[in-house]
Formats: structure tokens, C-alpha cells, sequence
């Protein structure tokens, strides 16, 4: 093995020495020889090396148009010259009106054909028309659930204060998104510091205890199966509601496929049925897109798939395409307008960030939702889609794959330690990162969840990349021994 420079080893000791990472068992990190990522260039990252590695993970989710994009650098540089930051609090800027209109321009419109007939005529539906920044996913989560406490709050409904959320969600690790998103591995030490939540279950078709019937080598991909599953899950979202929506602020959800959970798919129709139940029992929905958004399903946003807008919908990762942190909590008029009033009504939404609405991340974002455009983004996504569909064909047979979950561009691959009896591989052995990181030696960086392996490519990654991308996968598994 050539040995690394002398530049490269400052770094790892000064960051073995200093650095804390996230979601990293650090003991075994500072055993480890860490790539320092130093440069980037379309669809790959540059290590300190002068190694060349596909971004299998989009830097985690969240690069929309690959790196070093020429337009996007340009407006964030024009920005520069003008001004870097300054409160949206008592003042305004451009690129933040500017991105407001866009992003309400952008958002899922809900129509009467895609309601219950029954609901259709006395349905109002309104579109989400305003926009709270913010900094990050989880922050976009606490400001939708404010918004949610606030509005029945504000209109005398000041015991409408709790939460219904999909089980095994995750929304983010500040406290409150903690609540709505809890994970016994993440969240376990901190539960004393969270607000109780109702769970509904989730659509998860590889431990649903229906899986036998499934004439399909991938549960998920077993329609009777799903709707089964969908319709155990929804009559239990439903026996919650009964009984406590006079209780209910909002349910929250991430609509069509949850994250970190492990690339957990709804099947169509989940997503509007939720919807139907909410809007009946009088309860908000609040929509996390973060992770979904930008494209990623295959439309804009998720909940476009099933033809519903909800209450409240969340964003960031993508919003930037990938350059600097933002977020957006989008809600409808009907919302805002309840945190209006006589200044002694006190109804303010008291709640605020230094950075919200940060010019810099705001031109970056502009420009990232002119190239949707200028190249068809969602078009090629829905290209890359069937391109990976094709490739994943190959694990059909694979002994030790359990399930494949695919919605546009998102796909977890669910490893076992034998697939007829469906038996899980020992956690401890760290199969999902040891297969992840023979994929790093081959020139691909993906990360794992568990033993689910999650591909998350650049939407906009070229056929070529992809097509070399998905072969590294396929060509590890087929050689690795379980």
C-alpha cells in the first residue's frame, strides 16, 4: 500500500485528536485511516490522496446537481458582492422573497379528484403560501410543530397540543423532533427529555409478519402484501384519531418513503389516505420532505405522488442543492393568519434564527431551482430510476438480500443472514459498513443504515457514473461472503 503524505496525516492526527463526528462509534474512528476529502468535481469527491470516489450518498442526501456546479457557484459568489448576511428579523432581502415566491410556486397543490368522493365537495383546500426559514431538517420540524401547537392555541384550543407520528420516523436530533422521530439506538439516553407521542405503524413489509404470503422476492414490492399492510396501519391511525384527536395538533409523517428508518416505501395511496383522515377528525398535517424533497421520488416533492398538500411541509437538504444550510417550513394561509392580530392579542410566532433566511444560502437556492428547469432534472431522475430498477434485478436471487425498497433515485437494500427463513445478520458484525467500505476500495462511497445498504445518488448523476456506480454494488455483493 502506498503511503499516505505527510499533509494527510497531519490532518487525521489533528482530527483523531479534536474532531467529534456524528452518528460515529468514535473509539473505532480514531483506530481508523479517515479519507480527507479536499476537492470535488461533477458527480465524485476528491480525497487529500488525489483519489476520485463517486458520491454514492450524496453528501448525505442533500446534493441535488453534483459539486463545483458553475451556476451555482456564480450567484453565490454575485451575492458576495453584495451582502453575506442579514436578519430576516424587522428586515427583508431579495433572495429571500424571491426564494419564498419560487418555493410556494413549486409546492404539491391538492385537488378534488384525488380526494374521497364523499370529501370532495366540502373540502377546502388551500395552498401552502408562506414560508418560515430556518437552518436545518430538524429545525424546519420544530417550527412546523410550533405552528401546529400555535394554531389551535391561537384559536382557543389550547388542549389540541399533541402528536401522532409514523413509527420508526425520523425527523432530526433536537428535542422536540427527538419526540415525534424517537429511536431507541439514537434517542435511548435521552428519553426522559421528550414529550410523549402516539405511534402508528409504519408500512414496513419485511417485519410485518405478512411477508410468507408474498409471492414476490422483495416484500415491498408485493402489491396485495402492501395494501394488506397499508390498511392495518391506517386502521390504527384511525383508532388513535377516535380517540384523541380533540387531543391532536398534527400528524406528522414522511410521505412516501422514510429515511432512517431504512428506506421504508409506502404503497401509493398511503399518503392521500392519511390526508382523508386528518382533514376528517380535524387535525394538521405536517409533511417532513427533507429527506424526499428535491426531486429524490422522482417528483418535486413526495406528496405530489399521491396528489395531496399538506397543512404544513418541511424541507432542506436539497434546497441548496447540496452547497449551504437552509431550511423552509411551508404552511397554508389559513396557519398563518392564526398567528395574526391587535399587537395586545399577542399571537406574534415568537420563534426565530440568526441565519434564517441567510442571503448567501438563498441565491444558492435560486439558482439550484433554475437548473430543474434549464436541464429537466426531474425528467433524467426519472431516467437514473429506471436505470437503478434494471441494475437491482441482479439481487433478485441474491440468498442474503431480504428486500429491495425503491422510490425514484432512494433505494435500500435489506441484507439478512439467510433469506428463506429470514433470519438477520448478527448487528454486531457490521456487515452493511464492512460491504460499504470494500465499495469505498472499488472507488464508491455509499453509507449504510444497519444492514440496509442505501443508495442515494446524485439526482442529477450522469448515465455513466450511475451505470458504474450501481455495478460496484452489484459486483461487491456477488463476491462478498456472509
Amino acid at each position: 500500500m502506498t503511503p499516505m503524505n505527510a499533509k494527510t496525516q497531519h490532518w487525521i492526527e489533528l482530527d483523531h485528536a479534536h474532531v467529534w463526528h456524528p452518528f460515529t462509534p468514535m473509539k473505532q474512528w480514531r483506530e481508523s485511516t479517515p479519507l480527507v476529502i479536499t476537492d470535488a468535481q461533477g458527480d465524485e469527491l476528491i480525497d487529500s490522496e488525489g483519489r476520485r470516489y463517486i458520491d454514492g450518498v450524496s453528501s448525505l442526501w442533500c446534493n441535488v446537481h453534483g459539486h463545483r456546479v458553475p451556476a451555482i457557484d456564480q450567484a453565490i459568489r454575485q451575492q458576495l458582492d453584495q451582502v453575506a448576511h442579514t436578519t430576516l428579523l424587522g428586515l427583508t432581502s431579495p433572495p429571500a422573497i424571491e426564494l419564498a415566491a419560487q418555493l410556494v410556486q413549486r409546492a404539491p397543490r391538492q385537488t378534488a379528484d384525488k380526494m374521497q368522493a364523499d370529501d370532495a365537495d366540502n373540502a377546502q383546500v388551500s395552498p401552502l403560501n408562506k414560508v418560515f426559514y430556518s437552518d436545518a431538517g430538524a429545525t424546519a420540524v420544530e417550527v412546523a410543530m410550533k405552528m401546529a401547537v400555535g394554531y389551535w392555541f391561537n384559536q382557543g384550543f389550547e388542549g389540541k397540543n399533541r402528536f401522532i407520528a409514523l413509527a420508526g420516523a425520523y425527523h432530526g436530533d433536537t428535542t422536540g423532533s427527538m419526540a415525534v422521530g424517537y429511536s431507541e439506538l439514537f434517542h435511548r439516553a435521552f428519553r426522559s427529555m421528550l414529550f410523549p407521542t402516539w405511534w402508528f405503524p409504519s408500512t414496513d413489509a419485511a417485519r410485518s409478519g405478512l411477508t410468507q404470503q408474498t409471492a414476490e422476492p422483495w416484500p415491498s414490492e408485493d402489491p396485495q402484501l402492501m395494501n394488506v399492510l397499508a390498511d392495518r396501519c391506517l386502521a390504527e391511525l384511525e383508532t388513535l384519531l377516535d380517540q384523541h384527536s380533540d387531543e391532536t395538533a398534527a400528524i406528522l409523517i414522511e410521505p412516501v418513503m422514510q429515511g432512517a428508518a431504512g428506506m421504508i416505501a409506502q404503497p401509493t395511496g398511503f399518503v392521500r389516505r392519511i390526508a382523508e383522515l386528518a382533514r376528517r377528525h380535524d387535525v394538521l398535517l405536517i409533511a417532513d420532505e427533507v429527506a424526499v424533497g428535491f426531486g429524490r421520488t422522482g417528483r418535486m416533492f413526495a406528496c405530489e405522488h399521491d396528489g395531496i398538500c399538506p397543512d404544513i411541509m418541511c424541507m432542506a437538504k436539497g434546497i441548496t442543492g447540496g452547497y449551504l444550510p437552509l431550511a423552509a417550513t411551508l404552511c397554508t394561509d389559513a396557519i398563518y393568519d392564526a398567528f395574526t392580530g391587535d399587537w395586545g392579542q399577542r399571537k406574534t410566532f415568537y420563534h426565530g434564527h440568526t441565519y434564517t433566511g441567510n442571503p448567501l444560502a438563498c441565491a444558492a437556492a435560486l439558482a439550484s431551482l433554475r437548473l430543474f428547469d434549464e436541464t429537466k432534472l426531474i425528467a433524467h431522475i426519472n431516467a437514473n430510476a429506471a436505470l437503478m430498477a434494471e441494475k437491482l434485478h441482479a439481487l433478485r436471487e441474491h440468498p442474503h438480500v431480504l428486500d429491495v425498497r425503491q422510490r425514484g433515485v432512494m433505494v435500500g437494500i435489506e441484507l439478512c443472514q439467510d433469506r428463506s427463513s429470514r433470519q438477520p445478520l448478527d448487528f454486531a458484525n457490521r456487515t452493511g459498513a464492512a460491504l460499504c467500505h470494500a465499495m469505498r476500495d472499488k472507488g464508491l462511497i455509499i453509507r449504510p443504515l444497519g444492514d440496509v445498504l442505501v443508495l442515494m445518488p446524485i439526482p442529477a448523476m450522469s448515465r455513466e457514473k450511475l451505470d458504474r456506480m450501481m455495478d460496484v454494488v452489484i459486483s461487491t455483493m456477488r463476491d462478498w461472503h456472509f
